[in-house]
């Protein structure tokens, strides 16, 4: 079955995307509204840009509405943020903070998310989160303002967090971080179970 997408809807274009590009890592991204509210929203279109100079990247779908999600708006206002990592344990939280509540509530309260200072950046970090990126931003590239286009954002990596049991011999334990993935839909996908494969 082919598609032709000049010819496709909004959503149907979304969905070849959000469904066939998968499993996709979650960006858990925690920012500080210039007003001292915490917020914190996942992203599942994120990645690595580079890593000398690290940079990470995550793409905000625009919504509807046309209006900014809080995470970039705060990040345009005061140019940090912490992208936090999520694992299984955090999977039904991060999903309730995908809610869409009061510009003036936090989602660390709103989904009980237990907070800690980070180690530079304003923005608070999840203290359950295996690993955290402290991060400014570098860039913003905007695609389309159209229902459903996207804004690429850059952040440039100042510090890392990783849970000490995680790490060792130079390397992160990727069978203990135990990440979640976002796949199309409602699903995620688990990484329970991995396959080693030695490259040629």
């Amino acid at each position: 079955m082919i598609f032709d997408v000049s010819e496709l809807e909004n959503q149907e274009k979304y969905r070849l995307l959000n469904g066939g590009v998968t499993p996709r890592p979650i960006a858990w991204i925690s920012t500080r509204s210039s007003e001292n509210i915490d917020n914190l929203a996942p992203y599942s279109f994120f990645t690595v840009a580079s890593c000398n100079p690290p940079v990470l990247l995550y793409t905000q779908i625009t919504q509807r509405s046309g209006i900014d999600k809080d995470t970039l708006r705060n990040l345009i206002e005061t140019g940090e943020c912490v992208v936090n990592i999520v694992n299984l344990a955090l999977l039904e939280k991060m999903n309730l903070t995908s809610a869409s509540i009061n510009i003036d509530e936090s989602e660390f309260d709103f989904a009980d998310v237990e907070s800690c200072s980070s180690y530079r950046v304003v923005p608070r970090s999840v203290k359950e989160s295996p690993i955290r990126y402290e991060c400014t931003l570098r860039e913003i590239i905007p695609v389309s303002d159209l229902p459903t286009g996207g804004t690429v954002i850059l952040l440039d990596v100042k510090f890392v967090y990783v849970r000490d049991d995680l790490y060792k011999d130079g390397n992160i334990n990727q069978q203990l971080v135990d990440s979640v993935g976002k796949m199309g839909g409602d699903y995620f996908s688990l990484t329970s179970k991995n396959i080693e494969l030695k490259r040629p």
